[in-house]
């Protein structure tokens, strides 16, 4: 990260650089999911791999955004720090995020309103490599014309303090929240799918009690909204799962993907 912007530092890696290749997958992979009549979610839980593996996973909640292009107007994004060790969430002191697709600009002034709380700190280091907020924005800009970003990247924090930060930034209909996750990492694909699905089950239940590291990467994000939605009284359903056994990977070794999305009347 220099200066104002955040570079871009999975482009070419998880998902094409070009802009007019990378247009065409992500709007083939909105344009496959079968058109559902249900309200639009306030929050979903996706998946942050490369786009071969989990790019179709992830488009099956990001399609059921599709008819709010001229209401969101602010993004919050939250996912897990692969590379840096960081207690509390780190948030960013660039002015955009860079995207093949062109620059995202972060709302400094949404930031400015958690940046008192304790377990919010500035952290550029955590965002510099991070690729679990950054593969997510070429599809909220397919999806919206005109939106800010709250990009902070989660370390070790507890679900209340996850969800104190969330209910800080929840606003309006004007607002989206985005968490990023993978599910478990490195099993056998029949072990990988029974541990998913009970996992699965934990987050329908908003049982963040049970969900740890070897469930999901972005356990800290994942379990601070499901700490909220009980205290809202909201729900959580599946819209999708499977694994890179699935998708584009061998059965070995695989990585679980699911794609959720936030209920209810009060959402």
């Amino acid at each position: 990260m220099s200066g104002t912007n955040r570079h871009t530092a999975v482009a070419g890696l998880f998902y094409p650089d070009n802009p007019v290749e990378l247009t065409t997958m992500v709007k083939g992979f909105l344009d496959a999911v079968p058109v559902e009549e249900a309200p639009p979610p306030k929050a979903i839980i996706v998946p942050h791999a490369g786009y071969a593996y989990s790019g179709a996973v992830a488009a099956r909640a990001y399609a059921r955004l599709a008819n709010l292009r001229d209401r969101i107007r602010r993004v919050v994004l939250l996912g897990p720090s692969h590379r840096v060790p960081l207690r509390g969430i780190g948030a960013p002191t660039a002015k955009y995020f860079e995207s093949p697709l062109g620059n995202v600009e972060v709302d400094r002034a949404a930031i400015a309103t958690i940046e008192s709380l304790p377990q919010v700190i500035y952290h550029d280091s955590a965002h510099r490599l991070e690729h679990s907020l950054e593969v997510h924005l070429p599809f909220l800009q397919m999806l919206f014309d005109d939106f800010a970003l709250v990009p902070l990247v989660v370390g070790e924090v507890g679900p209340e303090h996850m969800a104190e930060v969330l209910e800080s930034l929840w606003g309006g209909e004007e607002t989206l929240i985005v968490i990023s996750s993978d599910l478990s990492h490195y099993h056998p694909y029949e072990v990988a799918r029974q541990q998913d699905a009970q996992t699965s089950r934990h987050i329908e239940t908003l049982d963040y009690q049970h969900i740890q590291y070897d469930d999901a990467c972005g356990r800290n994000p994942v379990n601070g909204l499901l700490y909220l939605a009980k205290q809202r009284g909201l729900g959580i359903r599946t819209l999708a799962l499977c694994n890179s056994g699935d998708t584009a990977g061998s059965r070995d070794r695989v990585v679980g993907y699911g794609a959720y999305v936030l209920t209810g009347a009060n959402a």
